[in-house]
């Protein structure tokens, strides 16, 4: 992989939800908020996920807060071309210059002399790919980005974006009830990219104490969002997902899905429960946890 090593979690932290209803405005409680971070990094966490349209421009600042002076190996993930217009709605601008100032914005509201990883958030059907890559290539030439990532793209994106810049990580929808990228997936690992897994648990409907895995998570002595997150770490070496919480109960129980091991037949009977399926003969003690 390029950019998480095994030699930290591979359960980074995701940002998203550090502001407001309809990721818009400040959260209800920015001091448990920040709290959250600190947590997350005290507990071993080496990569914090964010991008400049939550809030818009609020989870980066509250990272900020938190976590600065930042701790060495720290990775922080932003994002840019993703435009607001109110809750829940986003439009994508990849314009060069509008690229250009995102990226200049979220040093500043990081303060940071140098992003570590810059996903274009999503590609802009009305500007060429080329352009709006070759800016963050150009940026990367400065110093000002480490390592470019794409986010929501198709294998044939991919590819074509492989062509004009270094691609370190992809994010894309993807847990155990929605595996439609899959082929993605497959893509990064076979040319070593980073997969970064947004909605790991659904917008947390897999983490709910009556979600579809609650039955199985009981047998297991685990939570449904556990069993969830140890079966995305378990699909493949290069996924590294980013769940995030606003409660540092929840985030220590997420970080204690990488203790669980699955064996190939406790995967599967995952994978029937999250679409309403149960495996044949029932489950028992030898198909759940290693």
């Amino acid at each position: 992989m390029k950019m998480f090593s095994s030699s930290g979690r591979r359960i980074g932290f995701g940002s998203m939800q550090h502001t407001g209803p309809g990721h818009w405005a400040a959260p209800d409680n920015p001091e448990q908020a920040m709290q959250v971070l600190r947590d997350a990094v005290d507990a071993g966490v080496t990569h914090i996920d964010t991008a400049d349209a939550y809030g818009p421009f609020t989870a980066e600042k509250y990272i900020r807060k938190a976590l600065r002076p930042y701790p060495e190996g720290l990775v922080i993930a932003t994002k840019g071309g993703l435009t607001r217009q109110g809750p829940n709605q986003w439009s994508p601008c990849g314009q060069p210059n509008y690229l250009r100032q995102c990226v200049e914005m979220s040093l500043r509201r990081l303060q940071v002399e140098r992003i570590d990883l810059y996903y274009l958030h999503r590609i802009d059907p009305a500007v060429p790919l080329e352009d709006q890559l070759g800016v963050l290539r150009d940026m990367q030439a400065e110093g000002k980005i480490h390592h470019v990532g794409l986010s929501k793209v198709t294998v044939e994106q991919l590819r074509t974006a492989s062509e004009l810049v270094d691609v370190a990580a992809v994010q894309n929808k993807y847990n155990v009830a929605n595996q439609t990228s899959e082929d993605v997936l497959r893509h990064c690992e076979a040319t070593g990219i980073s997969f970064v897994p947004y909605a790991p648990l659904a917008t947390g409907r897999l983490a709910e104490p009556r979600s579809v895995l609650h039955e199985l998570a009981a047998e297991y002595g685990a939570t449904p969002a556990q069993l969830a997150l140890a079966w995305l770490l378990h699909r493949s070496p290069v996924a590294a997902p980013i769940p995030g919480t606003g409660s540092s109960t929840r985030l220590y129980e997420n970080l204690a899905a990488e203790q669980i091991s699955l064996t190939t037949e406790a995967m599967t009977a995952i994978e029937l429960a999250a679409t309403g399926q149960k495996p044949e003969g029932g489950q028992n003690e030898s198909q759940a946890l290693l």
